[in-house]
């Protein structure tokens, strides 16, 4: 949810329409590093979720970057 907020494409009075592709990115990479550093330990419907998430948050960093 941060990354998307960070990308604007959630609303936040905090953000207040601007947006953080640095972070969103950084935020990205943690979760990525968080999966690879969970594999073999997690559920097969945990790994799927973390898998989904992080293949939406990077097409949406793609698409964010080009507006």
């Amino acid at each position: 949810t941060q990354a998307l907020v960070m990308m604007g494409e959630i609303p936040s009075e905090q953000m207040q329409g601007t947006r953080n592709l640095e972070g969103a990115q950084q935020t990205i990479d943690i979760i990525a590093m968080l999966a690879e550093k969970t594999q073999g330990n997690l559920s097969a419907e945990e790994n799927h979720l973390v898998t989904e998430v992080l293949a939406q948050l990077r097409l949406a960093f793609v698409n964010s970057v080009g507006k």
